[in-house]
């Protein structure tokens, strides 16, 4: 596409979490500073909540990549929607634990917590310890967040055998809010709100990924580009990437070696008919559905 035209060797507005460009914004660095000082303190609960596109899921992978050197085992778990016993059985997994998956739910849950619990000693005693992270969690189940909690009570009386990092969408603190939940709410010692990138870091956001795919000419986006980036996408990285890309595209299609305001306008315009065009068919799949069960219906009814 692009790539040859500027010099670049690969796609730097990738929506996919690559940690090589992680970019350390003021809320970036800050967040991923109280995790590793929580995590290193022995904290057994710590909680990072963003919107959605804040880069949540990045975050969480350049911290597994910052253990990767110390003393640690981790666990990345990026699928809430678990039961109980499911998201048990997902940690014995991460943590090698066999186990046989043959009896009742309940001489299940005991053998697999016994299990785990064995494992994290072994762990403790070799000096080792365990972060599980966990990803979208505004979507676990209550009774699965309940499980999750009896996990922080294995313990020894000198440390937590397992730290857990939640990341999710503000609406976990709603879930934390309800009463059910008052419990694994009181847990969690550390707490922070990942924010998007404001306008006086965004050129820097920009100009980074740029040089890790390998441009190295002068300022490839106008000032005027990028004002006009930020105000549409309130700094959200996600939104920043997709306006970037399409923004490229269309400099590369017109034959031009800059970004201007221009681009981004249009690059704009097509992101709102292609949401346009979503509503659209959505609207028609849902008329057709509603159709089908109405003739479905008349058809019982006369029959």
């Amino acid at each position: 596409m692009y790539l040859q035209y500027f010099n670049m060797t690969e796609m730097p507005f990738s929506l996919l979490p690559d940690t090589s460009f992680f970019y350390e914004s003021d809320s970036f660095k800050e967040a991923l500073n109280v995790l590793l000082v929580a995590i290193r303190s022995g904290e057994g609960f710590v909680k990072v909540t963003g919107e959605v596109g804040t880069g949540k899921t990045m975050l969480c992978r350049k911290l597994l990549n910052c253990l990767e050197d110390e003393n640690s085992i981790t666990v990345y778990i990026p699928n809430p929607f678990l039961a109980p016993n499911q998201l048990r059985m997902a940690l014995a997994d991460e943590l090698g634990v066999k186990y046989l998956d043959n009896a009742s739910d309940d001489v299940t849950s005991y053998r697999l917590m016994s299990d785990v619990t064995k494992k994290l000693m072994e762990y403790n005693d070799a000096g080792k310890r365990v972060i599980v992270c966990l990803d979208e969690v505004q979507a676990m189940p209550v009774e699965t967040l309940e499980a999750l909690r009896l996990f922080s009570n294995i313990e020894t009386e000198k440390n937590k055998l397992m730290q857990i990092i939640l990341f999710g969408q503000p609406e976990l603190d709603e879930r934390l809010d309800n009463n059910c939940n008052r419990q694994l709410k009181q847990r969690i010692s550390f707490s922070y709100k990942l924010e998007p990138v404001d306008r006086k870091r965004l050129s820097g956001y920009i100009n980074h990924r740029l040089k890790i795919a390998g441009y190295s000419g002068d300022d490839l986006f106008s000032k005027k580009a990028i004002d006009k980036i930020h105000k549409s996408s309130n700094g959200v990285p996600r939104i920043v990437n997709t306006l970037c890309n399409k923004a490229l595209i269309l400099a590369f299609g017109q034959g031009q070696r800059n970004v201007i305001s221009k681009h981004v306008k249009q690059a704009i315009n097509d992101i709102e008919e292609e949401k346009n065009h979503n509503k659209i068919i959505l609207t028609v799949v849902l008329a057709t559905f509603v159709a089908v069960v109405v003739v479905l219906l008349l058809w019982v009814l006369i029959k």
